[in-house]
């Protein structure tokens, strides 16, 4: 009698194939709709270049014809009391001689070159109103500031 209580006491363990079968039938009409046909060309292919390899495409752009990205960096640090400006490593004691130097930049780069002013904390205000100004009056319209890591983190909330 225990042999036919053991019996029935198993369940029958079948594995319900149609539900997997259906998401991985809705799985392969994803992918189907989802998939890209046309041939397009690698990304090397389309890059500028004065090479002409075979299955490569010619482009109308040339070297010259780029712009090279270039930023203008103005330092200016207060010294035996008094400002200095430094232009590209090059010093200068007077901001005409900062005007001079900026207008001359400002004739071979695109007006909206950024010119980024690196001032010391201890730099009357005067000095910083007048090397903005002066950036400003050559036609460097993107005049911008430089902040310290430091002084970002305490000006964060």
């Amino acid at each position: 009698m225990r042999a036919a209580s053991a019996h029935h006491d198993r369940k029958r363990l079948d594995v319900q194939m149609t539900p997997m079968i259906d998401v991985i039938f809705l799985l392969l009409i994803f992918f189907v709709v989802t998939a890209d046909f046309t041939p397009a060309a690698p990304p090397e292919q389309i890059l500028p270049t004065h090479l002409t390899l075979p299955g490569g495409i010619e482009s109308d752009v040339r070297p010259e014809d780029t712009q090279v990205d270039l930023t203008v960096i103005v330092e200016l640090r207060w010294e035996d009391d008094k400002p200095i400006w430094r232009i590209s490593g090059q010093q200068f004691d007077k901001l005409n001689d900062v005007h001079a130097t900026l207008a001359q930049i400002a004739t071979s780069v695109a007006a909206d070159t950024p010119v980024i002013l690196d001032i010391d904390e201890v730099v009357p205000m005067q000095h910083v109103i007048d090397l903005y100004d002066t950036s400003r009056s050559v036609g460097l319209v993107n005049v911008q500031f430089a902040a310290s890591p430091e002084s970002m983190a305490e000006a964060a909330p």
